[in-house]
């Protein structure tokens, strides 16, 4: 039995175009025990690719993290499969603010060590422990609390093309750096100010809510749901938006508009623009923002020298990367030493401290 994707991106595109159905893209995590990752992988496969699910899934022993799309018209049967799996009945389910039938183009369940990586040892403390979830409406009012710290828990290239008014938000590559410098930052603050943090969907604050509870952390506090539950209950409840910018997602789409302000700008040329895109030479691959002036000039490559490699032909391009490996580039999303208009690494909480002084 086929267990895996064996369609390349282009043949699936083409297939999505010639069904002319809309597709619905969605997202979900729970945490639980799950004695038998394979197995339970496997079993998700069997059923999603009949009901033609695209996306991401990992799945661990402790639980599931997925962002997918399918076609609209068998959402029901997704629910329904959902809710046979106890830990998933009623899940709330994050659907995408922008949709786009070509956000996923390959079906990907994978087994591994962790849903999130996170680089912690859960043996260590209470990973039930969490913080208090705040609905959009209770989110708006702490975030204007003086005593409210708002972190934003996601990476510096997420951040950088969208994020909360007043949130500190932290000049990391990974999520498992952010927890460390927020401990250490605010470390005499445990007591006396309101800890609050968001990310995408809510998966990453659910385990960094209780990790700092553990560390000593007094009021600490999650916005259910991410950025995606917020917009849906700030459009729903008219509510004000606090959110500025875009939401950068993992998927083709790269991003969803959330508000008009545009407050990151090209990597190349200094222009106000937010949408990453990766670099055309696929020995780089670097995410990096880039002005369709730019695209165009650079004819989408980071720098001058990926130009004269993505010119060259397809074979003798792959002949440059035998044995190289990819370029370590593709790791620093967007802070290469040749694009001058990258974000500056700085201390994340020197406007903070600058307050208390």
């Amino acid at each position: 039995m086929q267990l895996y994707n064996k369609l390349s991106a282009k043949e699936r595109a083409e297939l999505i175009d010639q069904a002319g159905k809309n597709r619905l893209t969605l997202s979900f995590y729970q945490y639980a025990k799950i004695q038998n990752p394979q197995e339970f992988r496997d079993q998700l496969f069997i059923v999603w690719d009949k009901l033609d699910v695209l996306g991401r899934i990992y799945v661990a022993h402790e639980g599931i993290n997925g962002q997918l799309s399918l076609p609209a018209d068998r959402f029901n049967e997704f629910k329904t499969h959902l809710d046979t799996i106890d830990f998933l009945k009623d899940i709330r389910l994050n659907v995408a603010v922008e949709q786009d039938n070509k956000s996923f183009l390959k079906l990907k369940v994978k087994v591994r060590e962790k849903i999130v990586a996170d680089g912690l040892n859960d043996e260590t403390f209470d990973v039930t422990n969490k913080g208090v979830h705040l609905k959009a409406e209770d989110f708006n009012r702490f975030i204007e609390d003086e005593n409210t710290v708002l972190v934003d828990m996601r990476n510096h290239y997420e951040s950088e093309i969208g994020h909360f008014k007043n949130a500190v938000t932290p000049d990391v590559d990974t999520f498992r750096e952010s927890l460390d410098i927020i401990e250490d930052d605010l470390k005499e603050h445990k007591e006396d100010k309101n800890l609050v943090m968001y990310c995408t969907g809510g998966i990453r604050c659910e385990k960094a809510s209780a990790y700092f509870k553990h560390k000593g952390f007094k009021n600490v506090f999650q916005l259910e749901g991410g950025i995606i539950e917020y917009t849906r209950q700030v459009k729903e409840q008219n509510l004000e938006n606090k959110f500025l910018g875009q939401n950068f997602v993992f998927d083709e789409r790269r991003a969803e508009r959330i508000s008009d302000d545009v407050i990151a700008n090209c990597h190349q040329c200094g222009e106000p623009f937010d949408l990453h895109t990766n670099c055309a030479n696929d020995a780089c691959h670097l995410l990096f923002i880039q002005c369709p002036k730019c695209q165009e000039e650079m004819e989408n490559c980071c720098s001058t020298a990926c130009m004269e490699i993505n010119r060259l032909p397809y074979e003798e391009q792959k002949a440059l990367r035998k044995g190289q490996g990819n370029s370590n580039d593709i790791f620093k999303k967007g802070r290469a030493d040749h694009l001058p208009y990258k974000k500056d690494l700085r201390n994340i909480f020197d406007h903070f401290k600058q307050e208390e002084a």
